[in-house]
């Protein structure tokens, strides 16, 4: 069976620009941080570690634990290679498993060829040592097996997320143009935004951005809204250790503070906010507002954050018509926002000058492919001098 104490390379993906973010967290949780590149941390780790960390990552896509690597020239040398590896040790002969990969070889014009024939020595090697065949596919809703190739040099590692921890398993009901999960949470971790404090979120969307700060306040590990990791099909899957985790972190869950407020004008927009946070375990917490998002209804003589995703023409809208709503969302700031920090999340940069105000950061991000920027705005309360009591 699968030694789930054995130390191994761990890789975590995450989107672009994201992984600064990941890190932290994964700092957060006890692990050391080895090396961060644009899209993945790597850390030292057991596959017991890899269930805490798919239980409570937020920023994070897959969690390969890496069981193997080697030289191979061609896919014959791979089927061979592979095939030497001890599957029966992970993959149980009655079992389920799919292959993923990403592949640089010049003998390899479509990866679905290198992921054929690391599936085929793998169950040609569990043939061989229990006499049956796992049944295999593309879903990956039992083991996946994930094969990094680039020239002569290969790696394989178990995907022990199965199916991407990026969809955190609440939004049941997406609005037009969601912002990812991960996404949402990054920006969250980003902003100056601390629990206990207000979240105010026009054009709420579908709610993702709200709910997962509200998450974050709460201390609700995104883990548990799923019910199917890939860790949990490989041979001598530990339970009970599993079951001790989950509990762990339900027993670590705290109260909502702070207001959490949504509005948009679209009504239906409304109601999917609403049936996903419901999804997400909130039943009345968050406040919802059907209007524009000017008419949102600030809390006085309070502090957080005023935090708005609105359209930037790339996928939704049009450039001149979204020129009015920039210059609003700035004199909503300047009106009725002072004393919160307030943010704009935008893949327009043209746009964002629309807004007259001047940014004090602009954080990089990409939304999907599109490259985009947290902006941030300081919105005092008076004089600067008096806010800050100087």
């Amino acid at each position: 069976m699968a030694d789930f104490n054995k130390e191994s390379q761990i890789l975590v993906t995450c989107p672009k620009n994201i992984a600064p973010v990941l890190a932290e967290e994964i700092k957060g949780l006890g692990f050391s941080v080895l090396n961060m590149q644009p899209a993945f941390v790597e850390l030292k780790g057991s596959l017991t570690d890899c269930m805490k960390l798919n239980l409570w990552l937020r920023t994070a896509h897959k969690v390969l634990y890496k069981i193997a690597v080697f030289k191979a020239s061609n896919p014959d040398q791979l089927y061979q290679i592979v095939k030497r590896i001890n599957w029966e040790e992970f993959i149980p002969a009655d079992g389920f498993f799919s292959v993923s990969s990403q592949v640089v070889n010049e003998h390899i014009r479509d990866t679905r060829f290198a992921n054929l024939r690391v599936k085929d020595a793998i169950a040609d090697r569990i043939k061989d040592k229990k006499g049956i065949r796992p049944d295999s596919g593309s879903e990956r809703h039992g083991i996946v097996i994930f094969l990094h190739w680039k020239e002569d040099d290969a790696s394989i590692f178990i995907d022990t997320s199965g199916e991407t921890i990026a969809k955190h398993g609440y939004r049941k009901l997406p609005h037009k143009a969601p912002m990812q999960e991960t996404l949402a949470a990054a920006v969250i971790l980003t902003s100056v935004w601390k629990p206990g404090q207000n979240f105010i979120n026009p054009m709420c969307g579908s709610g993702t951005l709200a709910i997962e700060a509200a998450l974050i306040a709460c201390n609700i590990a995104p883990g548990v809204f799923r019910d199917n990791f890939g860790f949990m099909h490989l041979v001598g899957f530990p339970i009970i250790e599993w079951r001790n985790l989950s509990d762990a972190a339900e027993s670590g869950e705290k109260e909502l503070q702070g207001r959490f407020v949504l509005s948009d004008i679209d009504p239906q927009a409304i109601e999917v906010s609403r049936k996903n946070a419901l999804c997400a375990g909130f039943k009345w917490e968050l406040e919802f507002e059907i209007c524009p998002f000017e008419e949102t209804q600030i809390p006085e003589n309070e502090d957080g954050v005023v935090i708005l995703n609105p359209e930037y023409g790339e996928r939704l809208g049009e450039i001149s018509e979204l020129t009015e709503t920039y210059q609003a969302i700035g004199d909503f700031f300047k009106k009725k926002c002072n004393g919160y920090t307030g943010y704009i999340f935008t893949g327009n940069a043209d746009l964002a000058k629309k807004i007259g105000l001047r940014p004090k950061r602009k954080i990089p991000f990409y939304n999907g492919q599109i490259e985009a920027r947290l902006l941030e705005y300081e919105l005092y309360s008076g004089s600067r001098k008096s806010k800050y009591n100087l």
